[in-house]
């Protein structure tokens, strides 16, 4: 779901609004203005421009505390913690931790082992998020294992648990940063979608009009606007009873054949009505309920909002906004909401960037004009308009993946992206009168495993990492500036990550070129215990977004496939991240007709350099990759013995119909737009290609997914059995996108393995 941001201006709101230091003297939203000198009397009023609209501001809701356990917790072996955030003199840290069978809030000493749940609640925690002062921790939550969130905050003590935003269920809330003094935190907040009608049989996102698409092998062209060339073109059983024919049913009503029916009518053509949101709208709010909520931004129909950093006097706003692939950084006064200054920025960690001390330079993680991202900096006057932007640290083939200050604000911490691995630099700023400030030499830290998933400060000259790695599971590591990093007590041990006897497999980069000479590559996980030489088994597995990357850390399914005897080659197709833009640009339009050939390119070099037997190959993959599974098995019938389905859209036009407005909003960009690209949408379409199938089929989807609605397994799984084909569906309750609940994802992998060791036999 990737494109390029165009940088103009998104619609700003009509009210005007104080600096967060004043906030408690705001008028609150839709009440009149006193500080408006009326018109004359004699005068009419001219008439009032309608106002964007936006989501109710929020009020801070008491919650039950919810510190410790509720009942006994069954420790896992081997459990992750990461997103860590520190307390301001860095001795603690708050941080996510699935070691009662979820992800839930803890926080404890860096180091010392004494840590205490703040969170006993099931639904998942997804982002923390410590106050400057102290006195709070933010987080976001998942009810029901879904993609809704809301955000809460509660004491460091376990106290005074409160919920900030999305209470309603039809809303969505996410964290952003907070205020410096820790006096307000800022928070976006989705207003509720609708289903509605088409007007005129139309679906009209605020997409710019698409750009021409290209011939079946030509160079894909952008939708829109951009600055960049783009490159060459026994099944396991859940806890439910099954329907008909052993489809899981879900809490829904189910249709024929046992499958669950969709929420939505059909609209003009037998396509599902479009839903619609009323957009996004960030707040600043405090935690206390002293003070009302201050507005700082809102947009109509956007995919994406997040306040990522303010200026420490709160005149400036920095936002990220627009739809993948079109990302954009904002910088926005706070007083008027009027837009200074806007730069295309990469893809990948939404934290990018963060303002210099005094407010004068602003930091950025972006790839404007550019193949892989850097850092920029962005000279600022008093009233936040540029004076001058440079690059002042970049790689040459490689990605800025993380960008960090330390809490000094004058030391950059930088991730860079090197092939799938992870290095980490650290530089120092200086401040330079009048234009950006700039940096000194950067001083390597060396990492003990190969992947940097979050980086924060921690107090003076300390900072927090989040690693994860081929070896071991995601975990926190802490360091002096100085000092080697040294793991948190309270993150798993690299021996824990297994149980005995069955240490992980450490995966090899290969290398290959596809049929149109475009450069591709992967990991190959080779089974242990089979000779160099001998053909095995193979599941070429493929990454969701599509822009996300196949990175060298541990993946328990992969772990479960090898342990059964099963090769892995995961590998990257044109629209990955990782590679430079013109490779995520690679697939958009009738480009996706090469991803697809990608994969039976990759495929093909399984046999050839894994080794792989030919006869023995399945294909698998979740999200986007199981949208590439269904496409696999359809475009390229003969070659795959099987497939599982993992959250894939099986039909882009239902998908579009019934996803989440803002996915849509991003998705139309990547894929093609739902009404002016109809037929490119119904061609790419698996569904539209369904008597070619002959593999039987696994489709595993969580019941509460609004991202790729159940309705994508469903309806493929249906059309498969009713031509004659072996197909099942894996419904797993209390899930939604991803699979969060230790129980559910011990029953995802076991009915997968279970699945591809029956089908890919004999060994």
């Amino acid at each position: 779901m990737t494109g390029e941001a165009t940088t103009g201006t998104a619609p700003e709101a009509s009210d005007t609004r104080t600096p967060p230091g004043a906030y408690d003297t705001l008028t609150p939203p839709g009440a009149s203005d006193t500080r408006t000198s009326p018109l004359p009397a004699q005068e009419p009023a001219p008439p009032e421009p309608p106002e964007p609209h936006r989501a109710a501001a929020p009020a801070p809701v008491p919650l039950p505390e919810a510190e410790g356990p509720r009942d006994a917790v069954t420790r896992l072996r081997a459990h992750g913690c990461w997103y860590p955030s520190a307390d301001p003199d860095g001795t603690e840290a708050a941080f996510i931790c699935d070691r009662g069978g979820v992800p839930q809030l803890w926080a404890g000493p860096v180091d010392g082992e004494g840590v205490r749940l703040l969170d006993s609640s099931p639904d998942p925690v997804k982002e923390v998020s410590w106050s400057p002062d102290g006195r709070w921790i933010a987080y976001t939550t998942a009810p029901g294992g879904g993609e809704h969130s809301r955000v809460l905050c509660v004491r460091p003590d376990g106290t005074g648990r409160r919920l900030l935003a999305g209470a309603d269920p039809d809303t969505s809330a996410y964290l952003g940063c907070w205020v410096r003094d820790g006096s307000a935190v800022a928070v976006t907040l989705a207003a509720p979608a609708a289903s509605r009608a088409r007007r005129d049989g139309l679906w009209q996102p605020s997409d710019p009009a698409p750009a021409h698409w290209t011939a079946r092998d030509g160079r894909p062209t952008l939708l829109g606007t951009s600055a960049y060339a783009t490159g060459p073109g026994g099944l396991g059983t859940s806890a439910y009873a099954t329907g008909p024919g052993g489809l899981g049913t879900s809490a829904y009503a189910t249709g024929p054949g046992g499958l669950g029916t969709t929420a939505h009518a059909p609209g003009p053509g037998g396509t599902p009505p479009a839903r619609t949101g009323a957009g996004l709208s960030a707040y600043l709010i405090d935690p206390d309920g002293l003070a009302s909520p201050v507005l700082l931004a809102t947009e109509p129909d956007a995919p994406t909002l997040r306040v990522c950093d303010l200026t420490a006097d709160g005149r400036l706003a920095l936002l990220r906004r627009g739809p993948r692939g079109r990302r954009e950084a904002v910088v926005r006064r706070v007083v008027d909401t009027a837009t200074t200054f806007t730069l295309p920025v990469a893809d990948g960690d939404q934290w990018i960037g963060r303002f210099s001390p005094d407010g004068r330079t602003l930091w950025l993680r972006s790839d404007a004009g550019r193949e892989y991202a850097a850092l920029f900096a962005v000279a600022l006057d008093a009233d936040g308009t540029a004076l001058g932007t440079r690059v002042v640290a970049e790689r040459a083939d490689s990605d800025l993946d993380l960008l960090t200050l330390a809490h000094d604000g004058r030391t950059a911490v930088l991730a860079w992206n090197v092939r799938g691995a992870s290095e980490l630099d650290v530089v120092e700023t200086s401040a330079r009168p009048g234009a950006p400030d700039t940096t000194g030499p950067p001083r390597p830290v060396p990492l003990p495993h190969e992947v940097v998933t979050r980086i924060t400060a921690a107090g003076a000259g300390r900072l927090l990492l989040a690693l994860s790695g081929s070896q071991r599971r995601p975990g926190v590591w802490w360091a002096h500036e100085g000092v080697s990093l040294l793991r948190t007590p309270w993150s798993a041990r690299d021996e824990d990550t297994v149980p005995p006897g069955r240490p992980p497999v450490r995966p090899v980069l290969t290398r290959l070129t596809a049929r149109d000479g475009l450069p591709l590559g992967g990991w190959y996980y080779r089974a242990p215990g089979r000779a160099p030489q001998e053909p095995a088994p193979c599941v070429v597995h493929l990454h969701g977004g599509p822009e996300d990357q196949e990175r060298p850390v541990f993946d328990p399914l992969y772990h479960e496939l090898l342990g059964r005897g099963l090769d892995v080659f995961a590998p990257d197709v044109r629209g990955s991240g990782g590679h430079g833009r013109s490779f995520v640009d690679a697939d958009l339009g009738t480009g996706r007709f090469a991803a697809l050939d990608d994969v039976a390119d990759c495929a093909a070099h399984a046999v050839t350099a894994g080794p792989a037997d030919p006869t023995r190959l399945a294909v698998m993959g979740r999200s986007y990759g199981g949208y590439l599974t269904f496409a696999s098995l359809v475009w390229h019938p003969d070659l795959f013995r099987t497939g599982v389905a993992v959250c894939g859209m099986s039909d882009l036009l239902t998908f579009f119909a019934g996803t989440e407005p803002w996915i849509a909003e991003s998705a139309a960009h990547k894929y093609g737009h739902p009404e002016r690209d109809r037929e490119l949408l119904r061609t790419l379409s698996p569904m539209s290609r369904i008597d070619a199938l002959r593999a039987p089929l696994l489709a595993v989807h969580g019941e509460h997914d609004t991202n790729v609605p159940p309705g994508e397994s469903e309806q493929f799984v249906r059309a498969a059995r009713e031509r004659g084909v072996p197909a099942e569906l894996l419904v797993l309750r209390d899930e939604g996108h991803d699979f969060l609940r230790a129980e559910n994802r011990r029953l995802f992998r076991r009915a997968a393995g279970d699945w591809m060791e029956r089908h890919l036999r004999p060994f």
